[in-house]
């Protein structure tokens, strides 16, 4: 019996430093609070806090992993900015009466270039989900791509 309080001694022990080392660890602080700002939608905080807490101390695995996931994050709110970007480009074309031969290229590239970016930064598995990323962003930029998709197939079925 004394051994078992021993060792739930020696445990609670260890988990109090572990506590403590966390606690006033600057590198570790700042990870805990670019978590914060990454689970809060707020990438862009979250990737300079954890680059910050990255370069205190190399081997901070929380760090690095917010540091890589809030920049995969931006990377696709910079696409669903852009492709809001590019689809004002083409509403405002397609607002005419008739779209002109170079309209229509125009369109397609603008089309070509945005399914290509996301090809690019799109860290998705076979099954359609990504690793480590929030589901409502990459469900927005999904939307987006399918949206040039069927814009590309239309404007090619009518040039």
């Amino acid at each position: 019996m004394k051994q078992v309080n021993f060792w739930l001694l020696v445990v609670f022990g260890l988990l109090a430093v572990m506590v403590i080392y966390f606690s006033f660890n600057p590198s570790y602080q700042r990870s805990i609070e670019a978590k914060y700002h990454y689970l809060t939608a707020d990438y862009s905080q979250a990737h300079t806090l954890a680059s910050e807490a990255f370069d205190l101390d190399r081997y901070n695995r929380m760090a690095a992993t917010v540091m890589t996931q809030s920049k995969t994050a931006l990377k696709f709110v910079d696409y669903i900015d852009e492709s809001k970007k590019y689809l004002t480009q083409i509403s405002k074309i397609a607002e005419g009466a008739s779209i002109s031969g170079p309209d229509r290229v125009k369109m397609k590239m603008m089309c070509e270039i945005m399914m290509e970016s996301y090809v690019k930064i799109s860290p998705i598995k076979r099954d359609g989900r990504a690793l480590l990323l929030d589901d409502d962003l990459l469900d927005e930029a999904r939307q987006y791509h399918q949206q040039f998709v069927d814009l590309y197939d239309q404007i090619t079925a009518a040039l």
